[in-house]
């Protein structure tokens, strides 16, 4: 097999050099027709077409599905520490550039959108939380971590600590355990506290990196918050899937004369209502721990008087086999909410599920609309935060899909 430098080499078929050719930075486990057997896992390894042309290199996972994740297709590259701190750069300064005075708090480096596949590190002020989910950068992580870091401190920025969430099931499909806590090292502390406190939108959260879902917040939906809170002034609004409040606080704070905050979980309502309190926007919200697949048949029957209703749910499919019972269930809270509000009335609603694909999502609504009875005009169409950026040859980055709609 030719080689082309000092790493070891895969030699991998048609499909996965177009796939590669194209932009995208994964070589599926089928794809591959040839790989040296004493490859190490997560080892630096060469991709080359079954000719034998040099394709690109990246980490190799030798449990995963996803057997070989990209870095790079430049054949000059020696992918040391040099190499890790420029793809950091080039995530921070962008970050800096397109989120302006938010750069304090937002994801700093998405994975394969920033040329780091499996790699997450998001920044709430002085702290950062991180999630691996790959081999290879599991071994790379203290390069990375520290490139962060020094990358921080040269724009005037300490970091007081790292904490690490890789608490996530999907790691056992990389060989890889779970963990969740502080980074040991010698370049960052350790605060004494996983809960710190953030300013979004002009509103103030309190965040537990420790505790709370994903990395302790969701930052993708910022701006999509701040275009609910522009709309529903002098507005009667129901936030359904409120998590920590945040859209239904946006709403309270962009004037809405009522808002009503609906959750599953006990706990996320309590934590909505602190933040509530926090902010001293609790005179006009209620707080409601239900179902919201339970409450919103109840609410159509009593014909609550709402302008607004927001649907922000969980990713209900994870993966293409289940995706037909989640576009039901996306159906389900749609058309309830169509059937809840009254003509002129409007409908935020979303999808964080990459497998929901636009298209799809928008089937969906079509679909619901017609059951309903109703017909919808579309105010605005909206994706992720821009810290969150869509790479176009890689469609997994491309996954919030989020819908202002009016009732007419």
């Amino acid at each position: 097999m030719k080689q082309t430098r000092d790493f070891p080499a895969a030699r991998v078929s048609k499909k996965a050099e177009l796939s590669v050719k194209a932009g995208h930075p994964w070589i599926y486990d089928n794809e591959i027709i040839e790989t040296p057997a004493e490859c190490e896992n997560g080892c630096l390894i060469d991709a080359l077409s079954e000719k034998g042309a040099y394709l690109g290199t990246g980490f190799l996972s030798k449990n995963s599905k996803i057997r070989i994740r990209l870095l790079s297709s430049n054949a000059n590259e020696s992918f040391g520490p040099a190499f890790f701190r420029r793809r950091v750069k080039y995530a921070l300064d962008y970050r800096r550039t397109v989120m302006g005075d938010d750069f304090a708090c937002c994801r700093l480096i998405f994975g394969e959108a920033d040329g780091l596949p499996g790699l997450t590190v998001d920044r709430y002020g002085s702290l950062l939380v991180s999630q691996v989910l790959s081999y290879g950068m599991e071994l790379s992580r203290d390069t990375l971590y520290r490139a962060v870091a020094d990358e921080l401190a040269e724009g005037g920025v300490k970091v007081d600590g790292l904490y690490e969430r890789d608490d996530v099931a999907i790691r056992g499909l990389e060989g890889l355990d779970e963990r969740k806590g502080w980074y040991d090292c010698d370049y960052l502390g350790r605060p004494v506290s996983p809960v710190t406190e953030i300013t979004e939108n002009g509103v103030v959260y309190s965040v537990d990196v420790e505790n709370g879902q994903k990395t302790g917040f969701f930052l993708d939906q910022k701006y999509n918050r701040l275009a609910v809170a522009k709309l529903a002034k002098g507005m009667r609004v129901l936030d359904c899937f409120t998590h920590t409040g945040s859209f239904a606080l946006n709403a309270a704070k962009g004037g809405a004369t009522h808002v009503t905050a609906v959750d599953v979980s006990a706990s996320a309502v309590e934590m909505a209502r602190a933040n509530a309190v926090r902010n001293g926007l609790d005179g006009n919200m209620d707080f409601v721990c239900e179902d919201v697949f339970e409450l919103l048949p109840r609410l159509c029957e009593r014909r609550e008087p709402y302008d607004l209703v927001i649907l922000d749910p969980p990713a209900f499919t994870k993966s293409r086999k289940t995706v037909s019972g989640a576009e039901r269930g996306y159906k389900e809270i749609n058309f309830r909410a169509m059937k809840l509000l009254p003509r002129g009335g409007y409908l935020a609603t979303c999808s964080c599920s990459h497998f929901m694909e636009d298209q799809m999502f928008r089937k969906m609504l079509a679909s619901a609309a017609a059951d309903a009875g109703v017909g919808l005009r579309i105010v605005e169409t909206r994706r992720q935060s821009p810290d969150h950026p869509v790479l176009m040859s890689v469609p997994e980055t491309d996954y919030l899909k989020f819908y202002l709609l009016q009732i007419v």
